[in-house]
């Protein structure tokens, strides 16, 4: 038998809120889910419920742990290591507005003033995925947009910054697991 079938890492990024639909950049800031975002969290509930969790993790965010909540899991834990990327002096602001002053400027290839580094966050979610793996069963894990690209990333054995190549909307879930020794998504997105 493969020894990491039971290690499967289960990921929902939060729902909407007033700064993730207008792309403002959001990592410290403890914004409320919009009504929508409510809702939709919500829906995913019954597909959550389908599956027994050895155990259940949230950012300390108020979305995070509010979509966590929603979907059935108000006992989630709260686990610092799943907040988002630290954007630091560019906290509240859009990719557009940063790239007026330094053009093609991304939080995967340039720093964030003030904020997080990608080395930062690289020893944060190693910590994480290394627990994840010493759990026996599915882990659920609620957080952050970068920061679960970042974790998919970093799952694969990969950089932080390929998390860019993980396209991910508030709201949906996706599954990090193994096909035999090889670490793997096994679904995205969705």
């Amino acid at each position: 038998m493969n020894e990491h079938a039971s290690h499967e890492l289960w990921v929902v990024r939060h729902g909407a809120t007033e700064w993730s639909e207008a792309s403002r950049h959001t990592s410290v800031t403890d914004l409320p889910l919009l009504p929508e975002g409510e809702e939709v969290a919500r829906e995913l509930a019954p597909r959550l419920a389908a599956v027994e969790f050895a155990e259940v993790r949230t950012s300390p965010r108020l979305r995070a742990r509010r979509t966590a909540e929603l979907t059935g899991f108000p006992d989630a834990v709260t686990d610092d290591d799943l907040v988002e990327w630290a954007y630091g002096d560019y906290e509240g602001v859009t990719t557009e507005q940063i790239r007026e002053q330094v053009p093609g400027w991304t939080m995967w290839t340039h720093p964030a003033p003030g904020g997080e580094t990608a080395a930062d966050l690289t020893r944060r979610l190693d910590r994480f995925v290394e627990h994840v793996r010493g759990v026996d069963g599915p882990v659920l894990a609620f957080g952050h947009g970068h920061s679960l690209r970042a974790l998919a990333a970093r799952w694969l054995d990969l950089p932080v910054t390929d998390g860019r190549h993980f396209k991910l909307d508030t709201a949906t879930v996706s599954v990090l697991g193994w096909e035999r020794e090889t670490p793997v998504v096994r679904r995205w997105n969705s």
